[in-house]
């Protein structure tokens, strides 16, 4: 079926570090987690990627199955695994260890893809993790990248820089390339720093606007988000919570902030509401459960305007 928003990358599964230092099993993935995130604002989302035809990849069908994710365009590769990953926390935030290699997702080739699924969605979401797991799935995602575009959809891309995946050289050169190609930068302040060399969030919104970005949404933590346009710009403020695990808060934000785009919202307002919804995220543990629904957001934004 025609979707708002069609997410291309790699889902794993989770264990995350409990406080008493067990781990709590769990779904997670940058691209399958904003899914999930704009999902459950209410847009019609799919998803698109290959996963082994084994317990976790069942269990990932079952769990789009229940958030009404179309997974049409997911193939169940027998000769290759889902991927999975660690969550630890410490001192320094959370850190992850991954066991990703030669996994189903890393495999997919542009001649995968599925054209007409691409053809008919509004927003293509995928990031640097989606290019960043092997070659040929960085092919993948330029071959998707033109599909939608020559299709009139546009293309969203966080950068999700994660250097245990590529040195920074490639990162850098792949990742300025596909973001020549998009339209919506969902840039995090730290990723970009060390992609563009520049320090100022006004000077980085600039570098991916002139890219070819239509919208930049720079995420700054706490800080909330810098929106930039051609024609204006605004910093959105952070929503303060006593944040227990910022896992996923960077693809709630993402999910949410396209889930509103597609809704009819300017990016501004698209990035306050979304802003709420990655804050409400880091109040639990996982990637997934604290991925707010609508209706807790909207409850939080009330709250806040009360």
């Amino acid at each position: 079926m025609p979707t708002d928003i069609l997410c291309l990358g790699e889902p794993m599964l989770e264990f995350n570090q409990q406080p008493g230092g067990s781990y709590l099993p769990g779904h997670g993935g940058d691209t399958s987690n904003c899914a999930i995130s704009a999902a459950r604002q209410g847009a019609r989302v799919g998803y698109l990627t290959h996963i082994g035809a084994d317990t976790f990849g069942n269990s990932f069908m079952e769990l789009w199955a229940g958030e009404g994710i179309d997974t049409s365009t997911v193939r169940q590769v027998a000769d290759a695994h889902t991927g999975v990953y660690f969550v630890t926390h410490g001192p320094n935030g959370h850190e992850f260890s991954y066991l990703r290699a030669g996994s189903a997702s890393s495999r997919m080739r542009p001649e995968d893809l599925p054209q007409d699924a691409l053809k008919a969605t509004r927003i293509l979401h995928v990031s640097g993790i989606s290019q960043g797991i092997s070659a040929t799935a960085a092919d993948t995602v330029f071959a998707a990248i033109e599909n939608v575009r020559s299709a009139g959809g546009k293309v969203s891309y966080d950068t999700n820089l994660r250097l245990k995946l590529w040195p920074l050289p490639r990162a850098r050169a792949v990742i300025h390339a596909a973001m020549a190609q998009c339209d919506i930068a969902l840039p995090g302040l730290d990723d970009a720093r060390q992609l563009t060399g520049l320090e100022k969030p006004d000077d980085i919104a600039d570098f991916y606007l002139r890219l070819g970005a239509g919208i930049v949404a720079l995420t700054l933590g706490e800080e909330g988000t810098l929106v930039a346009t051609g024609d204006e710009r605004r910093r959105i403020r952070g929503r303060r919570v006593k944040a227990v695990d910022a896992t996923a808060a960077g693809d709630t934000f993402d999910g949410a902030f396209l889930a509103r785009l597609v809704a009819g919202d300017d990016p501004f307002a698209a990035a306050r509401y979304a802003n709420a919804a990655a804050a409400l995220s880091t109040q639990g543990y996982g990637a997934v459960a604290p991925i707010p629904r609508a209706a807790a957001v909207e409850a939080f934004l009330n709250e806040d305007d009360a």
